[in-house]
């Protein structure tokens, strides 16, 4: 299972990647003319990854880019790897925007042949190293490293020296409800705000909350446990997930066992015994999964 590849840590990743492709000339379409394992590459021939976990770019940044470009060049190779007849980014989106502004032919480029996981983990890497993401694009690089390519949340951790923690609280971000996720994205709120709306039983009119009144993450924490407190019609007449358990205990209980599978977890409790549920979004989960209760090493 890929939980075993080695990881890539922060220190190597693209620095290797981008050192061993300019000793080595790459496989793959020739494009232009090339210098010490960097080449010239046309523009209209490269095509952006839409897996790429950068999903904004801010216009301003890449106008500046852009001007720099036109006086100086591109100074830094972007990262490629073959595709048919093109190419396909894997490192250095931004620069091949600011390149099509500044009305350049050709950018120089370092092409390598990866496979789809590694081009994920790559680009994923990339981006925090440069720290170019915002919490919800890197929570969103997270879900595609364990959903598409069979990743747990203990080895995303490891692969971008961040504690599994970190990485359970941001997938946490993206079940929040869009008004919250929009408002942190516009800056709206913090990631610490985020974290505290995400306890709340309405996350939506607590967020509301905090932009009206300009509440401090505190503040924001300590509304969240009073709705969650107060009485509510709707949920004494809601069917219990947790007969007998506090809500907050259950919760707390599917987030632990989230956090050890890498899965999403549902504990139905009742008088008299309970369900748990695993959700799966992969045939290769599913086959994790399998391993994990029957013992066999993953």
């Amino acid at each position: 299972m890929s939980g075993d590849r080695p990881a890539k840590g922060l220190g190597m990743g693209l620095q290797a990647l981008l050192g061993e492709a300019a000793r080595t000339p790459s496989p793959g379409p020739q494009q232009g003319s090339s210098r010490g394992g960097v080449r010239e590459v046309e523009l209209s021939r490269i095509r952006r990854n839409p897996n790429q976990p950068r999903i904004q770019f801010g216009e301003e940044s890449l106008e500046e880019l852009a001007d720099s470009i036109r006086e100086r060049g591109v100074l830094q190779p972007i990262l490629l790897r073959p595709d048919g007849d093109s190419f396909m980014i894997i490192a250095g989106e931004r620069r091949w925007r600011a390149a099509q502004r500044a009305q350049l032919h050709a950018i120089p480029a370092v092409i390598r042949e990866v496979d789809e996981s590694t081009l994920a983990e790559l680009a994923l890497i990339e981006n925090i190293q440069r720290e170019d993401l915002n919490a919800l694009e890197e929570a969103e690089g997270y879900r595609q490293l364990i959903e598409q390519h069979g990743h747990t949340q203990e080895g995303v951790a490891r692969l971008v020296h961040k504690s599994r923690s970190h990485v359970a609280n941001l997938l946490r971000l993206l079940d929040l409800p869009e008004f919250v996720r929009q408002s942190l994205l516009r800056g709206d709120i913090s990631m610490g705000h985020a974290r505290a709306v995400a306890t709340a039983s309405d996350p939506e009119a607590v967020t509301r909350e905090i932009i009206a009144r300009g509440l401090s993450v505190r503040q924001a924490e300590e509304e969240a446990r009073r709705q969650k407190a107060k009485p509510r019609d709707s949920v004494r007449a809601a069917p219990s997930h947790g007969a007998g358990v506090p809500d907050a205990d259950r919760q707390a209980l599917e987030r632990q066992l989230g956090d050890m599978l890498g899965l999403k977890v549902q504990v139905v409790h009742k008088a008299h015994g309970g369900t748990v549920t695993l959700h799966y979004s992969s045939l290769d989960q599913l086959d994790m999964i399998c391993q994990r209760l029957s013992g066999e090493p993953i």
